[in-house]
């Protein structure tokens, strides 16, 4: 089977071409990755059978905790290895990424979709535990956007809320736009301290409160974010370690996906199965992008899909635990 190419994955146009390139990644996958090849033999799928995209079987995520998820014939070098940040007591994920050009096209043309050219902004980090975390695929992303964008006035700030009010007030003065990536209890930390008057920013929640505090619906995060932050709308990531692509809402609650990715949902009750659009369930994911991993992954969130293919994440299974973006009960 031909290599994938990266012009391939990030110039599809419309369903029939994503679905074919799904198809072609799965037999792949389904040949290549030893641990999705013997899930599917757990499963005792006939691979040769499958002909659409509901007869995929998606691959659980805790696998990422517990084996090595890599789709890898030439053997080639890992050149990137991402862990998630998790809490105290918990296993971490990996993704080894094998060709990194995937995941930087990735990030930087889905944020463009979105936001458009990173050239426009300044990049704001407020992500102290994922900091702390050397392998965290959201450092590594919001690194590539400030290397895009090429501004002055990017930068991390771990605990020092001081120096992030004056660099917000710096670029309010300047009419500069920027935007504000922080995790949730770091932006109603600062929020609370310092109160800023935001008019060109764009504040983006990432992630929930990572066990130092009790958790927050989303209507209620984003109620107090506002009100503390003065802006009219809190935008969100949806991203994790397992995943090489990332899907934006701009305050509305609604995620809009790249053109490849896309978001399944099956019945809470039955994972093998697929609810319509409108039905909240689990979220299943085929993310183009992990060529080298696994591309279609059931998560451990719950959501539901409109008729246009945007999702709006509902919450988690009880028995997940409290990790990665965007895990607020709503």
């Amino acid at each position: 089977m031909r290599e994938f190419l990266l012009s391939e994955i990030f110039s599809l146009s419309n369903g029939a071409d994503f679905e074919a390139m799904a198809l072609r990644l799965f037999r792949f996958q389904a040949k290549h990755n030893a641990v999705y090849r013997e899930y599917l033999s757990y499963l005792r799928t006939d691979v040769s059978s499958v002909h659409a995209l509901k007869d995929i079987p998606y691959l659980p995520i805790q696998f990422f905790k517990t084996h090595r998820v890599i789709t890898n014939p030439a053997g080639l070098p890992v050149q990137e290895v991402f862990r998630s940040s998790g809490t105290t007591g918990q296993k971490h994920s990996l993704h080894e990424v094998v060709n990194r050009d995937f995941y930087q096209h990735s990030l930087l043309q889905g944020f463009e979709r979105a936001y458009g050219n990173p050239q426009k902004y300044a990049f704001l980090g407020l992500l102290p535990n994922y900091l702390e975390n050397k392998q965290a695929s959201l450092i590594f992303m919001v690194k590539e956007l400030m290397r895009a964008s090429g501004g002055k006035n990017n930068g991390f700030f771990l605990n020092n809320f001081g120096d992030l009010d004056l660099t917000i007030r710096l670029l309010e003065d300047e009419g500069k736009p920027y935007i504000l990536f922080g995790v949730s209890y770091a932006l109603i930390d600062f929020a609370n301290a310092y109160q800023p008057r935001i008019k060109k920013g764009i504040v983006m929640e990432t992630g929930g409160m990572k066990g130092t505090r009790k958790e927050m619906t989303k209507q209620e995060l984003h109620k107090l974010l506002r009100e503390k932050l003065n802006v009219a709308a809190i935008h969100s990531e949806y991203g994790m370690t397992e995943l090489l692509s990332q899907a934006y809402s701009k305050g509305d609650g609604i995620f809009r996906l790249p053109p490849w990715m896309r978001i399944a949902i099956r019945d809470p009750y039955d994972p093998f199965s697929h609810l319509p659009s409108g039905r909240v369930g689990g979220v299943n994911v085929i993310d183009l992008a992990n060529v080298y991993s696994c591309a279609f992954i059931e998560t451990q969130d719950l959501g539901r899909v409109d008729q246009e293919g945007h999702f709006e994440m509902v919450g988690r299974f009880d028995q997940a635990e409290v990790r990665g973006c965007n895990l607020l009960v709503v």
